[in-house]
């Protein structure tokens, strides 16, 4: 079964960090939700931290601002994390070059799209 981190995953339907638990969870994806203020997206047990997960995924997708995430580098690296989807708008030249500086490959698409689904249909 395939796995997928979703940083800055939302309990808000209308956020993009929902739609891709959602899009996600319909693929039959394993997902690891990561949001430190949350217990439960979708009724899927949400995680405070990449470090917490009981497995290493195998994708990444962010959904948090560009500095945010420039903040949680050293996680991913300590995670062991080689590469990370930056959603439309989590994404910036610093956090690219950034991400680069510290081998963790960055890909700017937009993770739901990336697997075929329109997210107005979620």
């Amino acid at each position: 079964m395939k796995t997928i981190a979703i940083i800055g995953a939302s309990v808000n339907r209308k956020k993009f960090g929902n739609k891709c638990v959602r899009a996600y969870k319909q693929l039959g994806w394993k997902i690891f939700p990561i949001n430190p203020k949350e217990k439960e997206i979708e009724g899927i047990k949400c995680y405070s931290s990449i470090n917490e997960l009981p497995e290493k995924p195998d994708r990444v997708s962010v959904y948090l601002p560009s500095q945010v995430t420039i903040s949680l580098i050293p996680e991913l690296k300590e995670a062991g994390i080689s590469g990370v989807i930056l959603n439309p708008g989590a994404e910036s030249d610093e956090l690219v070059a950034e991400l680069k500086q510290n081998n963790i490959e960055p890909v700017k698409v937009c993770s739901i799209r990336l697997e075929g689904i329109d997210p107005d249909s979620l």
